[in-house]
């Protein structure tokens, strides 16, 4: 039988338990912020921005529920509930609005919305650098251009007077005036935003491809995948999460179709083709002095912006997708 010596530290049951390392605090919530703070600096010109401009604004919604006049002021107007709102139902002109601001934003979305994927895929596939720097640049001029502007350049190609009209009367062809043709008007409004804003969209979808490795390019050239094949099996699904957020983001603003744009071309077409919901509110509200009815629709357009928007981003998540957040 042997005997245990003071040297052997016996079994692991027999063992001492040691010291408990104490438990650290948690830091407290201004010492956070404390240690943070060159952070939350940086944050602060942003969240006062929003908060000024943005959120406190949104007070006054209230005047939806009011027949609100400016010399009586929000505290002196009477409240009247949702009248206002069902006013706006009942109304022939918000329909018509209504019916527009869809189709085109339907329209928009089809459209419009790939078209910088498009752009982007096609000046990635050039080969010279030279090239798609001198394409990009002149793409990206328009964006920068005011609506007035743009309207003014359209008119002169597409307009009665414009080139396209006289070069079609030098062959002895009949008139042809794009500008005021309430029927095609929709798509027209469609190809300035495309011409506009496409090429300022492809920047981001660049950054996109930019981030994707050549590694992969290389290890499918060298499999055998033609120039279509690895766009359609890299390129394009790096592209997936961008355009995704991009896609839901527009879904929310999907009732903002572009009010400036469609304010200076309403004249020429006339309302029934040109009134969305952002020119009824400014006619009615601003110009007509109904404050409570106009107010009532843009706030209607806001919170159905937000419900396709939180609808958006659960379809996304449950299809696989990453959402906004």
């Amino acid at each position: 039988m042997s005997v245990q010596t003071a040297a052997d530290p016996g079994t692991r049951s027999e063992r001492a338990p040691g010291p408990t390392p104490p438990k650290q605090r948690k830091p407290s919530l201004r010492q956070r912020i404390w240690r943070e703070r060159w952070a939350y600096t940086f944050i602060v010109p942003g969240a006062l921005f929003f908060l000024v401009f943005a959120y406190v604004p949104m007070l006054g919604n209230v005047v939806a529920f009011q027949e609100y006049t400016p010399f009586r002021g929000i505290e002196g107007s009477p409240w009247v509930g949702f009248a206002n709102f069902a006013a706006i139902t009942a109304d022939p002109e918000v329909l018509m609005a209504l019916r527009n601001t869809l189709v085109i934003a339907v329209l928009q979305l089809v459209f419009a919305f790939p078209a910088p994927i498009a752009l982007a895929l096609l000046l990635n596939s050039l080969l010279s650098e030279r090239v798609k720097r001198m394409v990009q640049t002149v793409v990206y001029l328009p964006y920068f251009l005011s609506w007035v502007i743009v309207i003014s350049v359209w008119q002169q190609v597409l307009g009665g007077g414009g080139m396209v009209a006289n070069l079609l009367a030098d062959f002895g062809m009949p008139g042809f005036d794009a500008m005021t043709n309430a029927d095609s008007f929709k798509l027209l409004v469609v190809a300035q935003v495309i011409w506009k804003d496409c090429g300022w969209g492809t920047i981001i979808f660049f950054a996109a491809i930019a981030s994707i490795p050549n590694d992969r390019y290389e290890a499918a050239a060298i499999d055998g995948a033609s120039g279509w094949q690895r766009t359609w099996h890299i390129t394009l699904p790096a592209l997936v999460p961008v355009a995704t957020l991009l896609l839901i983001l527009n879904i929310g603003s999907i009732l903002t179709v572009g009010f400036e744009q469609l304010l200076l071309q309403q004249p020429m077409v006339g309302a029934e083709a040109a009134e969305v919901l952002d020119t009824f509110v400014y006619f009615r509200g601003v110009l007509g002095g109904q404050w409570g009815i106009a107010t009532a629709a843009g706030l209607l357009k806001g919170v159905i912006g937000t419900i396709l928007v939180l609808s958006a981003n659960k379809i996304a998540k449950r299809l696989g997708g990453e959402g906004i957040y």
